[in-house]
């Protein structure tokens, strides 16, 4: 459902929503400005001042009793009250607004608010009263006030307000009382107090000026004057005296102390306390200081009640603290405010001995709201309530105005780094590369910032909690499992945010992972490489079914053999480098110097690219090597934990870090070209090990297989050969990508005596006339029986019916023709003379002649295969040149030798050296 933006429902006041620069004097009263007529207007026009002041119970309690005390009745009155609030509470206030009462008389009848009061006092009008104020911080003991205008010099509290009930009459009682420093009687008092009229004592700051004056003796003396004064107001009628002192004093000395204590008790025996503050009137009293303020509208309302219809959905995961019944009442009385943004500065903030309780909140809010408000019309954020996690702590004026409260800027560097204020704060950084759902709602910097106010900026031990985080960053439409994600982000990536159990706070202290970021970045990078390697090699190391080749750089470190093997490439062989493809194409062709025989036994693994499994391997170095120093980093029982867990942790992201990396496999397909087999985003959970689910998908494809059938040897039976040999049979499988690559080349054995048993093949020896011995055909074997050499074949059914009939024997070996696909043993040239008959069918030559290289280890293939079919009846000459090289030089010893071996076959032994 579609919210509209608080902005576009309410209105800020004018100097709020111009972004004018607000100090906290502008929520700070000064009773000594407004008495002589310069404090801001909004204070010293009383219409104004009583527009903008919400009537909390304890003020129209307070200001009712002192008109009715004013009015001459005496009945449930107190002719003195003691005010006291946290600083910011309030006080001033209050004072201020029973001067103007004082003041207007009968005209302030007419002002809002004030028939509620005169109701409550059970008067009709207020009387017009003396007011006389005292204001510590203003006046000074030793320069004085007065001597313009013809005025006397006051320099004592009592010499003031002397002044300022009666003139110069008035101050002429008290002269030399005030001249000598002392306290007068209460008989002296009762000499100068208004016999005409009512007469209201405003005192303020007492505190500051004791602390002053201390040493001058005036402290004391200004105890007395309370005290005689108090029992004088006491006894008049229409005398009221109102003081305020802060129920606690920052950095107080033990004299502040003990003035703050003499004072707390004379007055609470003498007269009544009032408190000013109610946490459950704070939003009233904000939102009439901060907006044009005229009751919350419909829309208002209606974002309250959607507000609330989330929580009551959600109930079992918000803080049990919250009342959720009254969930639409709650938001509906504090709008545009969420209310836990308004509750945490009573649930926690106040115990800060440095925070002012309404003071500070109008401070903060109103820096908040006109931050808030422009940033909203310039479009860069849509929030239907201002939240405690849009709090804009990148604005230097309002950090420093929380810093204010917190009573230091300690948390600073916190702040910038984690939250936001900064380039790369982490908040910040987290959100923008963050899915769509959770960058639009800026959900890292709320959470991050909700956590910072919830756990009273890291001051006392203060934590948030899951359930209060949750409550202050959902919203209507918000997937509440996201905030559980950013969560999970933010304490995986912040360097002064510590958790667990569910429980978040800021701290001033760097935690794991700033001790993480800077041990990464001192980790060499031959230990990442080799890191890597390691963490490879153990996951592809797991598994049976193929033999496995690490990391090779040339292909001559590649085995030929008939074997299947996967070549698992280094990390930095990325698949999309075109180096990778050209280094696995000739790999694949060659074994070293040579033409490779077994193309198709080569699995490749090719990784993905060596950039995760480094950030990977660096992290699981830096946490191991802080393990090893967990004594010297001095860890509490917490970090240790954590520490365990971590490492644990990064173990388990490396190993899936190399199954997601090395997620493609090449192999030459049946076309002879490269297939990729890409299989995916894949976990461990996939399968046993990396090697069984690379083969169970290759099986999957037709490219590997377990066994073949005698069927498939005769479907695939060259026409070119009529003896297949055993050794060739099996060399096909892994020589041929045509032919399925087979996980055990011993399986053709099966495939042999199954064929050999229903008469599709038959397994054979032959001599060398020809024949066939041993003939197994339509015969029971063993797998034991048969035999892989390059002198065992099999042959298939119509030969082995004709052979077994007498109608075919052959007088001479039957040429074998390599496995299809094989490579060629080198020919370079065959020449032969004209055929004697008229076709090629029965033609015979009369000699041919063959030159080239044979590879050293195609040697006794090359007799069997080519010169034994020539060696019976025919005029066989072989020539033969030997040329042998080393780089590191050839023994005269094996020279010997090799001249003794030429002369025990009857052959020269003249060799050419040098």
């Amino acid at each position: 459902m579609y919210l509209k933006p608080w902005y576009k429902v309410v209105t800020p006041r004018e100097d709020l929503r111009e972004g004018r620069p607000l100090d906290a004097s502008e929520f700070a009263v000064h009773l000594d400005h407004v008495r002589e007529g310069r404090a801001p207007g909004d204070y010293q026009d009383p219409v104004r001042f009583f527009e903008r002041t919400f009537l909390a119970k304890n003020l129209g309690t307070l200001a009712a009793g002192v008109v009715r005390r004013l009015s001459g009745i005496k009945v449930e009155t107190s002719p003195v009250y003691n005010l006291t609030t946290q600083f910011g509470g309030g006080k001033t206030h209050a004072l201020t607004l029973l001067y103007h009462l004082a003041r207007g008389g009968r005209a302030a009848s007419s002002w809002k608010s004030v028939p509620s009061i005169l109701e409550a006092a059970g008067v009709k009008t207020a009387p017009e009263a003396a007011v006389a104020v005292f204001v510590g911080t203003e006046f000074d003991a030793i320069t004085g006030r007065g001597a313009k205008n013809g005025e006397p010099v006051r320099h004592t509290p009592w010499g003031e307000i002397a002044f300022q009930l009666a003139g110069t009459d008035g101050f002429a009682v008290v002269a030399k009382h005030d001249e000598q420093r002392t306290a007068p009687s209460a008989e002296v008092i009762r000499q100068f107090l208004p016999k005409d009229r009512p007469a209201l004592i405003l005192l303020d700051e007492l505190l500051n000026f004791m602390g002053r004056n201390r040493k001058s003796g005036l402290t004391a003396q200004l105890y007395a004057f309370v005290q005689n004064l108090s029992e004088e107001a006491r006894a008049q009628d229409r005398v009221v005296l109102a003081v305020s002192l802060p129920s606690l004093l920052d950095e107080m000395t033990p004299d502040d102390e003990a003035d703050f204590d003499r004072f707390q008790k004379l007055l609470d025996r003498l007269g009544k306390a009032m408190i000013m503050s109610a946490e459950s009137e704070t939003s009233e009293i904000i939102r009439r200081r901060l907006f044009e303020w005229g009751g919350i509208p419909d829309e208002g309302r209606k974002t309250a009640g959607e507000y609330a219809e989330w929580v009551l959905a959600h109930r079992n995961q918000v803080p049990q603290w919250f009342p959720v019944d009254k969930a639409k009442e709650i938001f509906a009385d504090t709008y545009p405010f969420h209310p836990t943004l308004l509750s945490v500065f009573e649930r926690k903030w106040q115990a800060l001995p440095r925070f002012q309780q309404t003071r500070g909140i109008l401070r903060l809010l109103a820096l908040w709201v006109s931050h808030a408000y422009q940033a909203g019309f310039k479009g860069a954020h849509k929030d239907p309530l201002i939240g405690m996690g849009t709090a804009p702590l990148d604005d230097p004026m309002f950090r420093s105005a929380v810093f204010e409260q917190l009573g230091g800027a300690q948390l600073e560097g916190a702040v910038t780094t984690d939250i936001c204020g900064a380039k790369g704060s982490h908040s910040l950084r987290l959100d923008k590369e963050a899915v769509d759902t959770i960058r639009k709602a800026r959900l890292h910097q709320k959470v991050s910032t909700v956590v910072f106010f919830e756990s009273n900026g890291g001051q006392t031990k203060t934590e948030a909690t899951l359930p209060e985080i949750r409550l202050a960053v959902a919203e209507p439409d918000l997937d509440i499992g996201n905030i559980e994600t950013a969560l999970e982000t933010l304490t995986d990536t912040c360097y002064f945010l510590s958790a667990e159990k569910n429980r978040y706070r800021f701290s001033l202290s760097p935690n794991l992972n700033k001790l993480l970021s800077d041990r990464r970045a001192s980790i060499q990078p031959s230990r990442v490489e080799d890191r890597i390697r390691a963490e490879v090699q153990k996951i592809f190391r797991e598994g049976n079914g193929v033999d496995r080749i690490f990391f090779p750089d040339k292909s001559s470190l590649i085995t030929d053999r008939a074997v299947l093997a996967l070549v698992v490439l280094p990390p930095d062989r990325a698949i999309s480098d075109q180096g990778t493809r050209t280094f696995i194409d000739t790999a694949t062709r060659e074994h070293g110097t040579s033409s490779r025989t077994f193309k198709s036994a080569l699995l490749w693994a090719v990784p993905e690219g060596p950039n995760a499994l480094r950030d990977d391997a660096r992290k699981v170095l830096a946490w191991e090597d802080l393990e090893d120093e967990q004594s010297e980093l001095r860890l509490d029982e917490g970090q240790s934990r954590q520490l365990s867990e971590n490492l644990k942790k990064a173990q388990r992201d490396i190993k899936e870090t190399v199954w997601r990396t090395y997620k493609n496999v090449m192999l030459l397909g049946k076309d002879n070209d490269w297939k990729t087999v890409d299989f995916g985003l894949v976990h461990s959970s996939a399968a046993d090990t990396l090697v069984t689910l690379i083969l169970k998908r290759l099986r999957q494809d037709g490219d590997i297989a377990d066994g073949v059938s005698p069927n498939f040897l005769t479907r695939n039976w060259s026409p070119a050969f009529k003896e297949w040999s055993t050794k060739s049979i099996r060399d096909a499988f892994f020589a041929s990508p045509q032919f399925p690559r087979l996980l055990n080349g011993e399986v053709i054995k099966d495939t042999i005596v199954r064929g050999v048993e229903n008469g599709m093949l038959a397994y054979v020896g032959k001599k060398t006339d020809g024949s066939y011995f041993p003939f197994h055909w339509q015969a029971s074997l063993g797998s034991q029986d048969i035999e892989i050499s390059d002198d065992m074949y099999v042959i298939q059914q119509e030969l082995a019916e004709a052979y077994k009939a007498g109608k075919t024997a052959p007088s001479s070996p039957t040429p074998t023709s390599p496995a299809p696909g094989a490579p060629s043993t080198g020919l370079s040239s065959i020449t032969g003379s004209t055929p004697a008959g008229p076709d090629s069918t029965g033609a015979t030559l009369s000699n041919i002649t063959w030159s080239g290289e044979i590879p050293s280890q195609k040697w006794m293939n090359f007799y069997t295969k080519v010169l034994s079919k020539f060696a019976a009846g025919m005029d066989l000459k072989l020539t033969l040149k030997v040329e042998v090289n080393s780089a590191t030089g050839i023994p005269t010893q094996k020279v010997e030798e090799t001249k003794v071996a030429l002369r025990e076959l009857g052959l020269s032994d003249k060799v050419d050296a040098d």
